[in-house]
């Protein structure tokens, strides 16, 4: 009986893994890209390889910065990304609805940075020797679902082109 019961729990938490990650599949084949610009940042980790360390010129913006005192520890900021879908910030999230083209942004922010707004993911990890492909970073290219679920897919250079390698390092 107890083999049975353990079956079934392996294969419950088997299917629910699996779901989260069609889920996560489903965002990344038909997600509405949008950009946010990095702030730079130096990339090494000696635990993890390398990886860059990421930080959001849209957390530093002077609008950010204005409005972050009255914020929450955690929430959403309103983003719409612009013609060149590169994310503006328009306003902290209240409940409101969302007018066309918004998009909502969850960040956090600790009394360890001072109020500061972050967003998350923070790193971007890639394979090692690879950082030389990364170093023209200028945004994050994240895709959004139509819920507002996001990832962070990939790397982009000034033009919005996502970073790609191809070349295998030795």
């Amino acid at each position: 009986m107890r083999s049975r019961i353990m079956i079934a729990l392996a294969l419950a938490i088997f299917a629910v893994l699996n779901f989260g990650i069609y889920e996560k599949q489903k965002i990344i084949e038909s997600g509405e890209i949008v950009l946010l610009e990095l702030a730079p940042v130096d990339p090494r980790s000696l635990m993890q390889g390398d990886y860059m360390s990421l930080r959001y010129a849209i957390e530093r913006s002077d609008a950010v910065t204005e409005q972050r005192e009255a914020q929450r520890k955690r929430g959403y900021m309103v983003i719409k990304p612009d013609e060149k879908n590169v994310a503006q910030f328009v306003r902290f999230h209240a409940g409101e609805d969302l007018k066309a083209g918004e998009r909502l942004l969850r960040f956090h922010k600790t009394h360890e940075t001072f109020g500061s707004v972050y967003i998350v993911p923070d790193s971007f990890l890639f394979q090692e020797g690879h950082a030389k492909h990364y170093e023209a970073a200028k945004y994050g290219v994240f895709k959004f679902d139509g819920d507002d679920n996001r990832l962070l897919v990939g790397l982009a250079t000034e033009d919005g082109k996502m970073i790609v390698v191809t070349e295998p390092e030795l």
